[in-house]
């Protein structure tokens, strides 16, 4: 059986390098083309990916991939699985923006087990493997001590396919705006998560996240002490709605966003 904890500096070393591709891409013209109305996709997307399935298939050949680039479905794997967002945040890339993540979990049992958030353009790499808590940059993380809305930022984010989906994502910020201390739209959810496990953001939400959107990033902010469910409080599950928060802040924010009956 694989050890996470000795792969873990072996696959930080990796995402990290693979920052260099998207540092490189930062200097020159965006070749992009769509994969729906407004979801891009670019050269540095492919070239990012294809670096990491190749380096971390050398390094755990026995894991399959689930990566955005390349998988056409998004369940739950059945085994040892890399799961992969080479640029999360494509969007902010493309228009310099640069807050752009790459995220990378090792998924195992049924869960994760490590993961890692690098962020190149802002010289920030957060790794965690469960059990050994979170870090950034080799540092020890910890979630904020925020105990009141009224003094918590959240972060959320929005789908690229509204369909059937605007009223529901509306009527929530509406909710969240008047109660909150402010509400931030990074256009990247592990960086969001990332920054809920440092204790920059106190809340994030999103619904329609991709797994390798929030898999890594859930990991970061559970061993930074936080916590992160469904809306009914639950494990979030592939293609439900994700809440992380810094754990004191949970069950307000739960009763603040949960599905009207």
């Amino acid at each position: 059986m694989f050890d996470p904890a000795s792969l873990l500096h072996e696959c930080v070393d990796i995402v990290r390098r693979s920052g260099d591709i998207v540092r490189e891409h930062w200097e020159q013209p965006p070749d992009v083309r769509y994969k729906g109305r407004i979801d891009l996709v670019t050269r540095t997307d492919l070239a990012v990916e294809a670096f990491l399935k190749e380096k971390l298939g050398a390094l755990l050949p026995e894991a399959a991939f689930l990566a955005e680039e390349s998988s056409q479905e998004a369940d739950e794997p059945q085994g040892l699985c890399w799961i992969i967002d080479p640029v999360d945040g494509t969007t902010n890339f493309v228009h310099h923006i640069p807050l752009v993540g790459t995220s990378v979990a090792l998924w195992a049992g049924g869960r994760v087990e490590l993961g890692v958030v690098n962020v190149p353009l802002m010289g920030e790499c957060y790794s965690a493997a469960r059990g050994m808590g979170a870090h950034c940059n080799g540092l020890p993380l910890a979630v904020s001590t925020a105990a009141a809305l009224e003094n918590a930022l959240v972060g959320t984010g929005f789908p690229y396919d509204f369909t059937g989906k605007l009223e529901r994502i509306l009527e929530r910020l509406q909710r969240v705006l008047p109660r909150a201390q402010g509400v931030r739209r990074m256009g990247a959810a592990s960086v969001d998560l990332a920054y809920v496990a440092c204790g920059r953001l106190d809340i994030f939400y999103e619904e329609g996240l991709k797994p390798w959107d929030f898999t890594a990033g859930v990991l970061l902010v559970e061993e930074a002490g936080g916590t992160a469910s469904n809306l009914d409080g639950n494990p979030v599950r592939f293609g439900e709605t994700l809440l992380a928060t810094n754990g004191r802040l949970h069950a307000e924010a739960l009763a603040l966003l949960a599905p009207t009956r």
